[in-house]
């Protein structure tokens, strides 16, 4: 049975895992681009990556262009084989979910106006 990933599971970790399973195995994208299509603060991606990065999850590079620092995250091995048993768990909890019995409203009772005499 596959097994969750509690460090992949934290939303924005699977979202960047997510972004990173779509590029090929020899691809990586910049820090400012995936800071882009994720929508968060360096900050909140530093950290994130700087955790799937101690997992080796992801490889991130550094380098200069231009005298300027540039950043490149690629997923690595181990981070596309967790990310794919991760995916895998998720899969198995939804093909055995039951799917559940529609309940029937409860009978209303009919209101009536009260008689006068």
């Amino acid at each position: 049975m596959a097994q969750f990933d509690e460090l992949i599971h934290q939303p924005v970790r699977l979202r960047i895992m997510a972004v990173l399973m779509t590029l090929d195995s020899e691809t990586h994208i910049s820090f400012n681009a995936l800071k882009a299509v994720l929508n968060v603060t360096d900050g909140n991606l530093g950290g994130h990556l700087f955790k799937l990065e101690k997992a080796r999850y992801v490889l991130v590079e550094k380098s200069f262009e231009r005298n300027k620092p540039q950043t490149y995250i690629a997923a690595t091995p181990r981070g596309r084989m967790a990310f794919a048993e991760h995916i895998a768990a998720l899969q198995q909890i939804l093909q055995a979910s039951v799917p559940l019995t529609p309940v029937a409203p409860p009978p209303t009772e009919e209101v009536r106006p009260p008689v006068t005499p």
